[in-house]
């Protein structure tokens, strides 16, 4: 016997068989059980979701010849067996993208008003029905609006969009869903166990991703994967297959797009360059971790570890700020549309790159430049770390350097617990929680915050202890913290961040203040009748 793809051969040959998609299976479980059908279904989604096998399922269940019209076929009976098999005499398919003439259609509608040869019902399944022309449309919504009541019509398409509203208003629409990358993975472990074979999980969740949300793209690059490794599927033989590369070259570059490394970058650009890859499949790898950086920065704790790297994903969310991430993720999203422009597909890659550390927000001003006006400049390659973002009081004129000797904790206001919180250097959102805490008790080596009950989403374990590991690395002993969320915004002393809010609340009302009593906004009102835009106001730096 000849070998049959998987694609057709692990097909679903009734609604329990299916995977996903349960928002259209239910409505049409529901439809069949209680006798609600209608005479024309429209299904809609991307390549490869199913659109055609749920089609083919409904066109079972009308026409069973054992279970009559119901949700389970029985899959034996030969009508069944006949539509499984594709001759079917009173299911009649049709590829609109090859019938789009008028005349086309109305052959086809000829025999409508024919009771079925065999079944219980004439089922006409029109695949791509958006590529009929106006007038093919025009005759096929005369037998919709006044359908016999024998036929059903089922309707597949990509593009719901170039469907005339006439023909969408008379069919119920089911928009069939991309698939998640984990849902796809599960089922190609199902498969292979039953064709027994082999299978890396990172092999599966890369055939998985490179799907794009497409089942029947996920079984075909399995069926692909499996003569090309000869057997077994590994993870290293996919990524040759596809012309990937090891999701660590892209940690890498993070890395040193983090540090300010601009010769590792192109080092390993270099390096990347060597394996021929796709280099917009690359920028679309860094921008998919980069997502999960800036998951894991505001909610460490809902970072998804379906890829097996969340430790890599935290640290990476450690060495970044979110607003470097998020510049970066701008970034290579702008430069992925891009790079077909550019004069050959590496070089786009590396400007994309460096484009990355030019525009990186550059360091603050050292201590003794506090009174010269802060300016935006590129950011120097090879710098050792950037300064974290304000968000509280201007630091203390010294920090505490790596190699001095241990301090002692001092007595509580003896230093601001913003002005710690500078020397510390916490970044990212470990730095926002400890910014919307107040320092209630400090003795000894036992620190106590309250958390404004306002930011409770801030909190979490994984927070807290890089808190009290700063502590303990900034005074040279076991801090123990005590971080606990105020019953009242009220209830404890101000944080930095309700500071730093009422200072700018402040010199906002001091602008419009300034405003208001400016001899000039006053004549320009008395005399031109004039308004103030209160929303256009801003205090000068």
């Amino acid at each position: 016997m000849s070998y049959q793809v998987l694609a057709r051969k692990w097909r679903p040959r009734g609604f329990r068989e299916m995977v996903g998609q349960e928002h259209v299976l239910r409505a049409l479980i529901n439809a069949l059980d209680h006798d609600r059908l209608h005479h024309a279904y429209l299904f809609t989604g991307t390549r490869g979701v199913g659109k055609t096998t749920v089609a083919r399922i409904l066109a079972k269940s009308l026409n069973c010849e054992t279970a009559g019209v119901s949700s389970e076929p029985c899959g034996q009976c030969s009508a069944c067996r006949e539509i499984d098999e594709g001759r079917f005499v009173d299911l009649i398919e049709v590829d609109a993208a090859s019938r789009t003439k008028v005349e086309d259609t109305r052959d086809l509608l000829e025999n409508v008003q024919y009771a079925p040869t065999r079944g219980r019902f004439k089922v006409y399944l029109v695949d791509e029905v958006h590529m009929l022309s106006t007038h093919s449309f025009n005759a096929l919504l005369k037998t919709l609006e006044e359908p016999p009541p024998h036929v059903k019509f089922l309707l597949a398409t990509t593009d719901p969009q170039r469907l005339p509203v006439t023909i969408l208003s008379r069919c119920l629409q089911f928009n069939l869903k991309r698939l998640p990358l984990g849902l796809i993975a599960d089922h190609l472990r199902h498969i292979l166990d039953q064709e027994q074979v082999e299978a890396d999980a990172g092999a599966l969740r890369q055939l998985a991703r490179a799907a794009d949300g497409s089942m029947r793209d996920a079984l075909s690059l399995l069926d692909q994967a499996i003569a090309y490794a000869g057997g077994a599927v590994r993870e290293a033989d996919v990524r040759g297959m596809l012309g990937t590369i090891e999701r660590e070259h892209v940690v890498g570059l993070v890395r040193a797009l983090a540090a300010g490394n601009a010769q590792a970058v192109l080092e390993t650009s270099a390096h990347l360059a060597e394996q021929a890859p796709d280099f917009a499949g690359v920028l679309a790898d860094l921008l998919s971790l980069l997502q999960r950086v800036a998951v894991a920065q505001m909610l460490p704790d809902g970072v998804d570890d379906s890829l097996g790297d969340r430790d890599t994903v935290l640290e990476l969310a450690d060495l970044l700020s979110p607003e470097d991430t998020q510049l970066f993720y701008q970034i290579a999203l702008v430069g992925r549309r891009d790079l077909p422009l550019a004069p050959d597909a590496r070089g786009g890659f590396e400007m994309v790159l460096l484009r990355m550390l030019a525009f990186r927000p550059a360091a603050g001003p050292a201590p003794d430049e506090d009174a010269a006006p802060a300016r935006s400049r590129p950011a120097p390659p090879n710098r050792p770390e950037r300064a974290p973002a304000s968000t509280s009081a201007p630091a203390p004129e010294t920090a505490a350097s790596p190699t001095a000797p241990a301090q002692a904790p001092p007595a509580a206001g003896d230093t601001s617990w913003a002005g710690l919180i500078e020397i510390l250097g916490l970044k990212g959102v470990a730095r926002e929680l400890a910014a919307n805490c107040a320092l209630l008790e400090h003795e000894d080596d036992r620190i106590r915050l309250a958390l404004d009950p306002a930011c409770r989403q801030l909190h979490s374990a994984t927070l807290e202890k890089r808190i009290q590991d700063a502590l303990s690395r900034h005074y040279g002993r076991p801090v123990r913290l005590v971080l606990e969320v105020a019953e009242s915004a009220a209830a404890s002393a101000l944080t930095p961040a309700q500071a730093q809010a009422r200072e700018v609340q402040a010199r906002q009302e001091a602008a419009v203040t300034a405003i208001e009593n400016d001899a000039n906004v006053k004549a320009l009102r008395e005399t031109f009748d004039a308004r103030v835009q209160p929303d256009s106001i801003r205090p000068l730096d």
